[in-house]
This record gives structure tokens, sequence and C-alpha cells, in this order.
């Protein structure tokens, strides 16, 4: 029934159908708009679906997350919508079951770890749109130059950086714990740390486990209170910031992103890449990203959704995305093929990363308040008077209070 629907038949009644698309923006200024990339792929499937139209709405990731918010509550909720989190609307029962839209070759082919992230009570709503994996990246130069070498565990860490400042190194290892995505930056540390934001079998958050708090507690000793971490406090550093800085040849170290990557590379950064080391060097999972396409119920249009949808998830236009933002596919065959060209052979260690990488616990409605009481806080526990433990169990009452009213 499911590839029926998908099928391609949809559109073809008596009454063409608009659908409406609100959709993030993954370029960095005019020219490489996504906007285009949609506008590119719309007017293709409208060739061969006659009778949908489909219109998008691309819009920035400062914004877009609220303007679908306020479509939806204003009861103008949009066909479909890319964004940063699906929960929230399934809980509301908003959003069409995936196996509503697409056909089962459509929905076997997403990588395993991403169709998990997109259940709510082990039903999937959340179809993911791009994915990616953080790394530690260093610059080469300046490491040869300090005479450090790429590090294998935090104690080499904490040595490369201490080369890094007595180099003139303006920020030996930049820690960005301020408001903008310290969640992720949090997240990567805890892993690291061997613990996360939620216990294994994730059924609880776990925020303020002894592991975290020796996490933090490490990085206000050995990284932040020593001055090796730069000129901005941790809690004032964004995370655009620091890339800036790594940019142009200022950072020493920093946990980045494959998009990241490509601007220090133009720029004439020779950027080395390692999974951000464990404290002992054992192999730990890294932090994997996903963001998500949702189909809304409130216009009807699920046939068209569907055919529209598969043609999304298609790989050639799969692989289109990702060549041009430098964003991990988000399907088995996508990945792949991307794997397996050499054009991409510097994605290569993130697409190895992102099957055992572990994500945002997205599928809980609490994890937005969350994110928020992290981004807040965060920053206080390396502060010059901050305790790790006392701020990490502030955003555990958060968590709490938060998974309490789910």
């Amino acid at each position: 029934m499911a590839a029926t629907l998908a099928g391609c038949g949809a559109g073809t009644g008596d009454e063409d159908v608009t659908l409406k698309l609100v959709a993030a923006d993954y370029g960095s200024n005019d020219t490489n708009t996504t906007q285009k990339y949609w506008d590119t792929l719309a007017r293709s499937f409208e060739k061969t679906h006659p009778g949908i139209t489909v219109d998008v709405d691309v819009q920035s990731w400062k914004d877009v997350d609220r303007k679908v918010a306020e479509m939806v509550d204003n009861g103008q909720a949009p066909d479909l919508a890319q964004i940063g989190a699906y929960a929230d609307y399934a809980a509301d029962d908003r959003l069409y079951r995936v196996d509503d839209l697409l056909p089962i070759p459509t929905q076997a082919n997403f990588l395993p770890l991403l169709s998990k992230a997109g259940k709510v009570d082990r039903v999937q709503y959340g179809m993911p749109f791009a994915a990616s994996t953080r790394l530690l990246f260093y610059n080469k130069g300046l490491f040869e130059k300090a005479g450090a070498k790429p590090p294998k565990n935090w104690n080499d860490i904490r040595d490369a950086a201490r080369k890094l400042k007595d180099d003139g190194v303006t920020y030996p290892f930049a820690l960005p714990l301020g408001a903008e995505e310290s969640q992720a930056e949090t997240m990567m540390w805890m892993l690291a740390g061997g613990g996360g934001y939620r216990d294994p079998g994730n059924l609880s958050y776990e925020i303020n486990s002894s592991e975290n708090v020796a996490t933090f507690t490490w990085l206000k000793d050995n990284l932040v209170t020593p001055g090796l971490t730069g000129p901005v406090a941790p809690a004032e550093l964004d995370r655009q910031e620091a890339f800036d800085a790594f940019v142009r040849g200022d950072v020493g170290m920093l946990n980045g992103h494959p998009t990241l990557m490509e601007a220090a590379e133009k720029a004439g950064v020779d950027v080395g890449k390692v999974p951000l080391p464990s404290t002992n060097g054992e192999a730990r999972p890294a932090m994997g990203v996903a963001d998500w396409m949702m189909a809304f119920k409130q216009n009807g249009h699920r046939e068209e959704i569907g055919a529209f949808l598969d043609y999304v998830y298609q790989d050639k236009n799969v692989l289109a995305f990702s060549d041009q933002y430098d964003i991990l596919p988000v399907t088995t065959t996508a990945s792949t093929a991307m794997r397996s060209d050499p054009r991409h052979k510097d994605l290569r260690p993130f697409l190895e990363e992102l099957p055992t990488s572990e994500l945002y616990p997205v599928g809980n409605t609490s994890w937005a308040k969350v994110s928020e009481s992290v981004k807040k806080n965060i920053g206080k526990a390396v502060a010059p008077d901050g305790d790790p433990d006392t701020v990490l169990s502030a955003i555990a009452r958060d968590a709490d209070d938060a998974e309490a009213a789910e």
C-alpha cells in the first residue's frame, strides 16, 4: 500500500496540488543558497509529475524553526518542513508516519542509525535529510612550527596546547561553549569522556554523571585555567567565531565538521583530522548530527507528498546536495557511492565515523528544553568561579523537569 501511495499515479486527479516546503539554508551567501538546489529539484520533479507544483521557501537556520512553528500555530502548517527537530510535532499527532509516505525500498535505504533516531515510540516520523559527524581538527602548520604532535589522548591535547601557546598561537584549543551551539561541543566531550546526555539504554538523562563531571573538571583544570583556550572565555565563544578564527589560522585545535574543513583548506590552512581522543586513547563514539524532513497531515496531500519525497531521496538528488555542501548522505546507496568516489576522499573519515556515532536524543520532546539549558549554562562549568558538578546538576534538574512534562 505504501509503495502504491508514492507511485506514479499521484497528482493526476482532477485538481492540481501545490505542495509547500519550508527548508533550511545550508549556503553561506546568495551565490550558494539552498533555494537554488530546491528550485532545480522541484522543476525537475514537476516535469514528470503533472498536476503537482512544489513551492519552496528557504529560510536561514536562525529563523527556520521559528517560521515553521508560527505556521503550525496559525493553522497554516506547510506540507513539508526540513528543519532541526521533529519530535514535538510527532507527539502532537501532526505528522504522517514515514511508512504512510514512502515505498519500502526508499524507507529501507536510510542509514539504520538515522532511521532509528527518526522514531517516536518505535514509529518513524522524521526522515533524515542531512548528516555530519565531528572530528578534532588541527592546523598542521602551527603544529609543526610549535613542535606538537597530533593528540592520541587528553594528555596529548594538553601538551600540544601548551606548546602552541608558548609559540604564540592565539587559540591553542578553541572551546566554544557560548550560546550558539554549545550543546554540540558539550556532547563531543561527554562522549570522549565515557559519558553522554543519556544512559546507554536511552532511558533517562544522566547529565551530571560522574563521567561528565570528571570531563568538565578536566577541561577546566587542564585547558581553561592554564589559559590554553585563548583570549575569549569559553562561555562567551560561539562556534562561528571559533570557526572563523580557525580559517584565519589563529587556532591550533578545535572540533569541526566537513564544511569547516572545506572553508579552511580554501583559505590555505593545512587541516589535520583525528577523532576526538578519549582520556586514555581508547575508541569512543563520535557525535553525529542529523537534520530532518517531516510531512504535516493538515493539508491532506499524502500521495503527492510521498511522490515528491521518493524523488528527493533518489541517489542523484541526495548526492547533488551532499556534493554542494560537503554534507554526508543519509542513505546507504548514496553513502556507498560517495565513499568510493575519489573526489570525496577528504570526507571518508567523517563517513567512517557516522555508522557508530551517537546523535542527540531528538526523539524525546524534552530535548529542545534540555538543549536550551545546556546552551545557557554549560560555559559556567569551566569559568574561574564555576563548579562543574553544580552546573551539570542544575542542567540535570532542568532535564528531569522537561522529561516529566513530556
